[in-house]
């Protein structure tokens, strides 16, 4: 894919044109990402309210005992949306399935420890822990890079 970015003193509003020879799976993500207008935020609620949780600073998000939750720094919140809802708003360069139940941050993750013989133990900025299940641990492997 070749990017090019052209400045006009006289354009008022940014315009993007995609060249392409066919619309394709790539072309439609493109397209999604340029024109996504889903929230930032996600309401989460404790202790009789809710509070706005910046994505950024979510740390992880699980489902436990029929109930979806999200770990942050100033602790745990209970969300109304489902697992796969979440997972639909959630940016996917920085938030990754690790689990049937459990999205992570990436950039919450302090590391990873492969020691483990068919998983992953995943060590995060908060020094909790979480465990790739084996369905994903290929997934993993592929998005680090490794």
């Amino acid at each position: 894919m070749q990017i090019e970015i052209i400045t006009d003193a006289l354009c008022k509003q940014m315009r993007v044109v995609i060249y392409t020879d066919e619309v394709n799976d790539e072309v439609n993500e493109l397209v999604k990402r340029l024109s996504d207008d889903a929230p930032k935020v996600l309401a989460g609620f404790r202790d009789n309210s809710f509070e706005l949780l910046d994505l950024s600073e979510i740390i992880r998000v699980f489902a436990s005992s029929g109930k979806v939750f999200a770990v942050t720094r100033d602790g745990e919140y209970s969300l109304r949306l489902r697992l796969y809802e979440i997972g639909e708003r959630l940016k996917k360069s920085d938030f990754v399935r690790i689990s049937n139940s459990e999205i992570i941050n990436l950039r919450k993750v302090k590391s990873f420890d492969l020691s483990f013989t068919g998983t992953i133990c995943v060590t995060f900025s908060d020094s909790s822990k979480s465990y790739v299940s084996r369905r994903y641990v290929s997934e993993i492997k592929k998005v680090l890079g490794i």
